[in-house]
């Protein structure tokens, strides 16, 4: 293991990964990083040894000690390891099969065009907070089945969770612990609520189905709507974001979404891969193991570099190069294995959709003088995406 600690908590490389990813590949694959929100964790980045890790689960384990997010119970299905994960799985991803995210299509893309249209003639816009937060924000909510009246109560909790305004890890520890019971309090609200009477919504979906035969506990479905919460109303705001401060600064590249917007879907999957908007993931080993000749005891907490895996020469021609017309799209920006991400299809809608609306309304953008963006850790959110048109 190597001894040199490597950072991806400074600004400059949160906002451009790729020279320290490559720098890991090649001289530190498997390495303890510096900055607190790495103390005490491995960090796995090439591709070869990140498939592995979410590939064999019985080794690198989904276990709640792998991240500090304020559950108190796992998280269902994220956090459940084969074979009892298995289960879980066969209820939940039917409500998220294509088929059935096709249905809300309309929805988004009637909601997205009010938010195009509440910017379009102004000429400039924040697209963090006016168009990439509230469209899946508004989406996952109606899904759900929660309020949507308290969107912003929601984003600050989620905020809470995912990036606390903590000045140590105990700050940060104490943070997140308090912030988890606030939205346990949420969803067991509404949970008791759809037990007395359902509602066309994902929770009374959930209240209804069966696991071999079974009714979900009470628990299993707040657990549910707790990992979903966390992951809903950030992953694809993020993701939306790192594309089109992308395309502000690539109009070469933006103009061939204008042109043909059939390239579109296909724009989605390479920047997924080379944006990487959840840069990692969190594991913890279940058993003593080694990865290239570094032994790893049991209880070890790994980081798994999504963004370094996705960009790895070792298994991507060119990869720094972004080629909406690349022939292979085996990306793992939603992760891999079991564990894959179960709302990767509503994702994959909303953002094809987004881009649509957004490119036939705004075809010429680009960042605001002066703008540097500014890209969070971990789960690549933008605030101060400043577009001009």
């Amino acid at each position: 293991m190597s001894e040199k600690k490597y950072s991806l908590e400074l600004p400059e490389v949160a906002r451009n990964p790729h020279d320290t990813y490559r720098k890991l590949r090649d001289n530190a694959p498997v390495t303890e990083l510096s900055g607190r929100s790495s103390l005490g964790a491995v960090t796995l980045s090439r591709h070869e040894d990140v498939m592995r890790a979410f590939q064999t689960p019985e080794v690198f384990s989904s276990d709640p000690g792998a991240v500090d997010i304020g559950n108190t119970r796992p998280l269902v299905p994220l956090q459940i390891d084969p074979p009892h994960h298995r289960k879980h799985r066969k209820a939940l991803d039917p409500l998220f099969a294509p088929q059935q995210m096709a249905k809300h299509e309309p929805r988004v893309r009637e909601l997205i065009r009010e938010l195009i249209d509440n910017v379009a003639d102004e000429g400039h816009c924040n697209f963090h907070h006016e168009i990439a937060e509230p469209m899946p924000s508004t989406i996952f909510l109606e899904l759900l089945g929660l309020p949507v009246s308290r969107v912003e109560e929601f984003l600050a909790l989620k905020d809470g969770i995912v990036r606390p305004p903590a000045r140590s890890m105990e700050e940060r520890r104490e943070m997140v612990n308090a912030t988890g019971q606030e939205i346990y309090a949420v969803l067991e609200e509404v949970v008791d609520a759809r037990m007395a009477e359902r509602q066309d919504d994902f929770l009374s979906t959930i209240l209804d189905a069966e696991v071999e035969g079974q009714p979900l506990s009470r628990d299993d479905v707040v657990d549910i709507g707790y990992l979903f919460f966390i992951a809903g109303l950030d992953t694809v705001s993020a993701s939306l974001e790192c594309m089109v401060a992308f395309l502000a600064q690539n109009p070469g590249h933006r103009q061939q979404l204008v042109d043909d917007p059939s390239v579109i879907p296909h724009a989605i999957e390479e920047l997924l891969r080379y944006e990487s908007p959840v840069a990692s993931a969190a594991r913890i080993t279940a058993v003593d193991t080694e990865v290239n000749g570094c032994p790893i005891s049991a209880g070890t907490r790994i980081h798994v570099l999504i963004g370094s895996a996705n960009t790895d020469e070792r298994t991507w021609d060119n990869p720094d190069e972004v080629n909406f017309g690349r022939e292979s799209k085996k990306h793992i920006a939603f992760g891999a294995g079991v564990h894959r991400c179960l709302g990767s299809h509503l994702a994959r809608m909303e953002l094809r959709v987004a881009l649509e609306e957004w490119h036939a309304r705004v075809p010429d953008y680009r960042l605001a003088e002066g703008i540097e963006p500014r890209f969070s850790q971990g789960i690549r959110q933008i605030d101060n995406l400043e577009l001009v048109w």
